[in-house]
């Protein structure tokens, strides 16, 4: 066996907790793969050994096949994967650095928990009763407890005494360790929020779930907000706030400044460049001279969609209606058309780069032909009241007014559906057309495009729209977090604050653990595909008859594996826990 490592840290020995793989013969036939580690006693004040058998190390007899049968599959491949990511970010390490020291020899840790649950979260969604018999299902372990150590309750226990500021020390460690390992590029940032409904009940005491502007149109559900910073190439996210879901975007952006900053030096520190410049991508929910001026003390350049409603989108619009202004991008952008300008927006001189998007167009025109049909069903509706058969009409000239503007409040329809509204208030009449001519010119100078704004003056306007371009990166990571998807964070059961920050935080460590893995492995799929291709390399658990008494042998039988999967057991080292994967040929 090899030996392990101590450092210290704060005056605390502190031991190497990379976990040692070896096999041990058992009296005199039987040899088992054992898994071992040692970790730091905070109780006791020493260290302490732990050691979970991982299976037989024999290699399967040859039998009769009817003599046998199959008792179950253990995960191999994702499990594994993730395993390995977490062990490259030393996250257990980190995260208990982070929260404090906590765990024993029978008592899980707040990194060993939290860990538990990401990968619950993305190999087998469950709720956290089920903890356990998750994780017995896995070959792989991220350390030498036995499943049913991490319970429910072990859970609720130690998210009690997590709060946010040892929530977002992890994070920035984590961060730090993902930048430095893994050598993602940092330059770039994206920012953007979204919600996730809850099922607490109104009466229920909660700071974190609140009755907002719910992503799922649900309005009679509490929600939960998050926010995401991730990383542009990659997917990796680098930070993360909970927030209560009537929160705005500006005012959560705003509570990260604090954390943004020491994220830069982080950042900073890992890359080796202590002058590095980061720009940092947003939608336009989040636009604010003050905050744009805070970024700039932070170290962050901003590269923000403005509003279309701004006064400076309207010039920008203005500008590139004129002829000859919107220009074909060069390279890959080739399709794309923009124009180019500096100008001042409010008191900060900006670069406004107009994009045109034909997708964004034909989407546009789509959900304008649906308002439209509303619309025009709701205003014959009230024309057709107006004039029932000469009776003394029941609408006044203020409910005409009222729903005309109702029904016009939808998709740019105000500047092309021309109403007019005559007669007394005793009597009104209605009278309305749609001005194809003003329609073409919607259509030509503001629908399907954007107006991005941004302090990088010295980028192309080839890099300020791929920068812009890059935000999709965020919001796959909320698609991958979303019902579906591949680390769900939903459905939660959680009830109070401490329990939704934990769960939170051991989603969004999923979600980084994937992008590691998938960075690693160097897929060019989706990455609900390659957890698909992991999730095919499972051992298949034997049992055979010999007809003598006492226990039946039990055999772990490797699959018939791809190219893909040959390639993720030497990425990921998964022959340390089943090494007949080595001998496996597709």
């Amino acid at each position: 066996m090899q030996e392990w490592f101590s450092f210290t840290w704060r005056g605390q020995v502190w031991l190497d907790e990379r976990m040692f793989v070896f096999e041990r013969t058992v009296g005199s036939r039987s040899r088992y793969r054992i898994a071992a580690e040692s970790v730091w006693d905070p109780v006791n004040r020493r260290p302490f050994g732990r050691q979970v058998v991982l299976g037989s190390a024999e290699r399967p007899p040859k039998v009769d096949l009817s003599k046998t049968e199959v008792v179950g599959t253990r995960h191999v491949g994702d499990a594994g994967a993730l395993v390995w990511a977490a062990e490259q970010l030393e996250a257990v390490r980190l995260i208990d650095e982070a929260c404090g020291m906590s765990g024993g020899p029978k008592v899980p840790s707040i990194g060993e928990m939290a860990v538990a649950v990401a990968l619950q979260r993305t190999c087998a969604p469950s709720a956290k009763c089920d903890l356990p018999s998750v994780l017995e299902r896995f070959l792989p372990r991220h350390c030498c407890l036995g499943p049913q150590a991490f319970s429910g309750q072990a859970f609720y226990r130690l998210a009690a005494g997590v709060t946010d500021d040892m929530l977002e020390k992890a994070q920035l460690a984590l961060a730090r360790a993902a930048i430095e390992k893994f050598e993602i590029s940092a330059d770039v940032l994206c920012f953007d929020t979204t919600n996730f409904d809850t099922f607490i009940a109104t009466p229920t005491r909660n700071e974190l779930a609140r009755r907002g502007h719910a992503k799922s149109k649900r309005r009679d559900l509490r929600v939960v907000g998050l926010a995401v910073l991730a990383s542009e190439t990659g997917h990796v996210p680098l930070l993360y706030r909970t927030y209560p879901g009537n929160g705005s975007d500006q005012t959560v952006l705003t509570d990260c400044l604090g954390a943004l900053k020491e994220l830069h030096q982080a950042l900073a520190d890992a890359e080796g460049r202590p002058r590095a410049q980061r720009t940092l991508v947003r939608d336009g929910g989040s636009w604010s001279e003050q905050l744009e001026l805070e970024l700039n003390v932070a170290g962050y350049y901003t590269l923000i969609s403005l509003p279309l409603g701004h006064n400076a989108s309207k010039v920008a619009l203005e500008f590139a209606a004129q002829r000859g202004q919107m220009k074909s991008l060069r390279g890959s952008l080739s399709s794309v058309r923009a124009a180019r300008l500096v100008s001042a927006v409010g008191d900060l001189k900006r670069t406004l780069v107009v994009v045109e998007s034909e997708e964004l167009l034909r989407g546009q025109k789509r959900g304008i032909a649906v308002a439209l049909r509303k619309a025009k069903s709701e205003l014959r509706k009230v024309a057709k009241r107006l004039l029932k058969n000469g009776e003394k009409k029941s609408l006044s000239r203020e409910g005409v007014e009222a729903r005309v503007a109702r029904a016009l409040a939808r998709e740019h329809l105000s500047d092309f559906v021309v109403v007019k509204i005559g007669g007394s208030d005793g009597r009104p009449t209605l009278a309305w057309n749609v001005d194809m001519a003003k329609r073409r010119e919607l259509e030509r100078t503001r629908l399907g495009r954007r107006v991005l704004c941004t302090d990088q003056h010295n980028w192309s306007t080839e890099r300020v729209v791929s920068g812009f371009r890059g935000q999709w990166n965020v919001e796959e990571v909320f698609r991958r977090a979303k019902k579906g998807g591949i680390a769900p964070w939903g459905p939660s059961f959680q009830r109070v604050d401490p329990c939704l920050r934990l769960h939170t935080f051991a989603t969004v460590l999923g979600l980084t653990l994937v992008s590691l893995a998938k960075l690693k492995l160097g897929f060019h799929g989706s990455a609900k595909a390659m957890m698909r291709e992991l999730a095919g390399i499972r051992a298949t658990l034997v049992r055979q008859e010999t007809g003598k008494p006492g226990r039946r042998p039990t055999y772990l039988i490797p699959p018939k594996m791809t190219t893909t999967q040959r390639r993720a057991v030497e990425a990921f080292q998964l022959d340390r826990w089943m090494p007949e994967l080595l001998s496996s040929r597709a």
